[in-house]
């Protein structure tokens, strides 16, 4: 079997997805993944520490877009607009390109309620990511975690969008879109909250 080859951690996730999607993720087992790109089991643990690695390796890119777009905000910007910024940043991790694979992955995570909580828990990790990030910029707290909670909601949003069958929008036009709503519905709602 071929062990060292290059890219083995790339041709190793899409093995597992397209074994996911025709066979189920329950009944895929790493053996399975790494015997059908020609690879060892072994090598399949040196690049992911159980098979549902495969569908969150490379977290923390999305993670450091996350927060590239924290630092990339202006010294005088808003906590929404930090977080504006910070989801914007993130967008540019799914290009058009990757729209096929993402929602391959996500019919797969949509099937396994363990994986709907991890990738809850992903989304949740973000906005807590984000939040510190918003507190060391000198955010209060209860102002970055509504800040942060609210750009990871628009994300998963418009993440949802995205990978809809008939859509066909940039995720960073649907991201702005959803945000916008945001902050209409915010100003409709604190315009009638009484004081």
């Amino acid at each position: 079997m071929v062990r060292w080859e290059p890219g083995a951690a790339e041709r190793l996730q899409k093995a597992a997805l397209e074994l996911f999607a025709t066979r189920g993720f329950e009944q895929t087992t790493a053996m399975e993944i790494a015997e059908s790109v020609g690879l060892t089991e072994r090598t399949f643990f040196r690049h992911f520490s159980d098979k549902r690695e495969v569908l969150f390796h490379g977290q923390q890119l999305l993670v450091d877009a996350f927060l590239a777009g924290v630092d990339a905000a202006p010294p005088d910007a808003s906590p929404m607009e930090i977080a504006a910024s910070a989801l914007h940043s993130a967008t540019t991790f799914f290009p058009a390109e990757r729209r096929a694979h993402s929602r391959l992955r996500q019919s797969i995570i949509d099937q396994n309620p363990a994986l709907q909580e991890r990738e809850r828990h992903k989304l949740a990790s973000i906005a807590t990511t984000v939040a510190d990030a918003l507190r060391r910029r000198g955010v209060e707290d209860m102002t970055a975690t509504l800040a942060a909670e609210s750009g990871a909601t628009v994300f998963a949003i418009a993440f949802t969008q995205w990978i809809r069958e008939d859509e066909q929008r940039s995720f960073a036009d649907i991201a702005a879109e959803v945000l916008r709503e945001l902050l209409s519905l915010t100003a409709t709602a604190s315009a009638k909250l009484p004081r």
